[in-house]
């Protein structure tokens, strides 16, 4: 039911959004803004440049919600816009390295696994620590749920090279998360 009146009211605001109705645009904006800019931050590490992403992401929405025919979500329509433009901002910015060692990255093994209650605050400051180019196709891959290929085409690169950036990102992570439990039972057995 609680779905329903939902779906009804978002319906409502995509409509008056259509009309170009201010208050219906302010209302899908704080409706949607604290995940969006979460998905921002994903991206661009600082808070007012991601601000900054946010707020472009939504003038594009707002422009192009006639194109929204209302197949899939109308939250995945808008997530994309907002990568979409998380990534132009990065481009612009030229802060996407990328690595392209592509016979280290064809050697390289997926991570072991550790045993951790790692919060998903905590894994997502590490996520911020990730090297640029890592931390992008990451998020991209693992989280946004884009396909190699995908990727490539969206940022310019091989898919070997989406490829290795995802297995590096992972063998980071996985070295700071043994890192984090070794210094937690340095702690333990200190007290």
């Amino acid at each position: 039911m609680h779905f329903q009146i939902y779906r009804a009211r978002e319906a409502e605001l995509i409509e008056g959004c259509r009309r170009n109705d201010r208050t219906a645009q302010k209302a899908l904006f704080d409706r949607m803004a604290p995940k969006m800019l979460s998905v921002c931050r994903r991206y661009v590490r600082d808070h007012m440049e991601a601000e900054d992403v946010l707020v472009v992401s939504f003038t594009k929405v707002f422009e192009r919600i006639g194109q929204f025919k209302g197949d899939g979500s109308f939250e995945g329509w808008v997530r994309r816009i907002v990568v979409n433009e998380s990534l132009t901002f990065l481009r612009k910015n030229k802060v996407m390295y990328l690595e392209t060692d592509l016979e280290t990255a064809e050697r390289e093994s997926e991570p072991a696994s550790t045993d951790t209650d790692l919060e998903a605050e905590d894994l997502m400051k590490l996520i911020q620590e990730l090297p640029a180019g890592y931390r992008m196709v990451f998020n991209l891959y693992a989280i946004d749920g884009f396909s190699h290929k995908e990727i490539a085409e969206q940022i310019g690169i091989t898919e070997s090279t989406s490829k290795s950036q995802l297995s590096r990102a992972r063998m980071h992570l996985q070295a700071r998360l043994q890192t984090m439990e070794q210094d937690r039972g340095l702690k333990q057995q200190a007290q």
